[in-house]
């Protein structure tokens, strides 16, 4: 199971609702399927051009391991060697910071990702967080 197109334009819209609720700069929101897929990618206006290439960094990160892109920095930050052979295993494309949400359906599997970029990873987080609980689904940001 995968989310759905319905569910994913609930999450985007309600995660540029909660920028604008929370004054975050321009963001961009990405909505992937279980395999990496985008769904959804929304931009608010003026939000910089590298912002969806980050957000998929993001996603990649986070779909690939099966873990949210906040505990993927920290586990950077704890070991800078297996993240450098991460981001060679990945071709670049793995950006491990705050930010990408993974969604989980009632009885815990990955379904899906969430993925912000604009504005300081925390700040992306509780955007895509607030989108989510929107949309009435289950994100795990790594956060207690």
């Amino acid at each position: 199971m995968s989310v759905t197109l319905a569910e994913a334009e609930l999450v985007a819209d309600g995660t540029l609702a909660a920028e604008r609720r929370n004054g975050a700069q321009p963001l961009t929101v990405v909505v992937l399927d279980a395999g990496g897929h985008v769904v959804v990618m929304k931009r608010s206006d003026n939000s910089g051009i590298l912002r969806c290439e980050i957000a998929n960094g993001k996603a990649y990160g986070a779909l690939g391991m099966g873990l949210p892109s906040r505990i993927l920095f920290d586990r950077a930050a704890a070991n800078p060697n297996f993240f450098t052979v991460l981001a060679a295993a990945s071709g670049g494309r793995l950006v491990p910071n705050p930010g990408g949400v993974l969604l989980r359906d009632a009885a815990g599997r990955i379904i899906g990702a969430v993925v912000v970029s604009g504005d300081t990873g925390d700040l992306d987080e509780l955007c895509a967080m607030e989108g989510i609980r929107l949309a009435g689904l289950t994100g795990d940001c790594g956060k207690l």
